[in-house]
């Protein structure tokens, strides 16, 4: 990164992908968030409202805008993420936001689990917006989205505080190394993740996750499972040649899936839908997925790469 003279920007994170990526398939998004009061959050804003996402409940604060730099793989040499969000004006008033006014009319509460990475008041924030949905009965989803490097900044045991947001949520997207970590346990395949996670947390309907196989930076296979309490789902392997910027492919594949629940798509349609839309991310430069859901099935569609005229 440092032997460049020049840096690519764009807007993003966990959440807002999720809510940029909603917009895109035709649903009301709405971010709830705490910018800092200066030109950088008030260009953030207008990135949300460019997508069509309600900025309403974002919060402009002191403090500073969070950060994260990437510098991208090529071939066998992987990607690498600098993180510089100590001081945001996120992590200094995360609990600024007024959850019962926040999830009025939703009928879904998106929550990332790089929030309660950075600070406590952050995990405490998260936890509350998952309790307040809850009570209102307000669909929860928690992507497990564990940030190894973010945990070791803030020093402390990632276990106890995503036990207790696991434990709030409907929807999680986690894989077998995240219910491990949470709960202690070793699972060795999907099927133990299953029996430990759904024993574990009552509250839980549906684990989502994408499995992903990296043979470069610029060459992965990517393939989706859903597993309930009752049935497993799985679509088909796509393999992903020639990679612009994998940033954001699993917060695409989490909008895909709640774009299914919220339609009522079968499962195996909205995983395979969900999957597509992980796949075309990689196609994207920037940490948001614009495709649309006619972009989606003509992608699924297995038409042509030529141009659509």
């Amino acid at each position: 990164m440092l032997q460049t003279p020049q840096l690519e920007t764009c807007f993003g994170g966990a959440e807002a992908n999720v809510a940029v990526a909603m917009a895109r398939l035709g649903h009301d998004a709405r971010m709830a968030s705490v910018l800092p009061n200066n030109a950088l959050g008030e260009a953030a804003l207008t990135e949300l409202r460019r997508y069509g996402v309600d900025s309403s409940l974002c919060i402009l604060n002191e403090g500073r805008m969070g950060l994260y730099f990437v510098t991208p793989g090529v071939g066998p040499r992987a990607s690498e993420v600098l993180y510089d969000r100590a001081g945001s004006a996120f992590a200094r008033a995360p609990d600024a936001i007024d959850w019962s006014t926040a999830l009025a009319g939703a009928n879904c509460l998106h929550v990332s689990g790089v929030t309660p990475a950075l600070n406590k008041a952050c995990a405490d924030a998260a936890l509350n917006a998952m309790r307040a949905a809850r009570a209102a009965g307000v669909r929860v989803s928690f992507d497990a989205n564990y940030r190894a490097k973010l945990w070791e900044a803030r020093g402390d045991d990632p276990r106890p505080t995503l036990d207790a947001l696991f434990a709030q949520a409907d929807l999680v997207f986690a894989d077998e190394r995240d219910i491990g970590l949470v709960t202690g346990e070793k699972p060795a395949n999907e099927e133990d993740m299953t029996r430990i996670a759904f024993a574990r947390y009552p509250n839980l309907l549906r684990i989502a996750t994408m499995k992903r196989k990296v043979l470069s930076a610029d060459a992965h296979e990517l393939t989706g499972v859903l597993l309930t309490r009752t049935s497993v789902v799985r679509t088909r392997n796509h393999a992903i040649t020639g990679i612009v910027d994998r940033i954001g492919g699993g917060d695409a594949f989490a909008a895909g899936v709640l774009h299914g629940l919220a339609i009522g798509l079968s499962e195996q349609h909205m995983m395979d839908f969900a999957l597509g839309a992980a796949a075309l991310k990689h196609t994207i430069r920037g940490d948001f997925n614009l495709a649309t859901a006619a972009d989606i099935d003509f992608y699924l569609s297995n038409s042509s790469a030529d141009v659509r005229r």
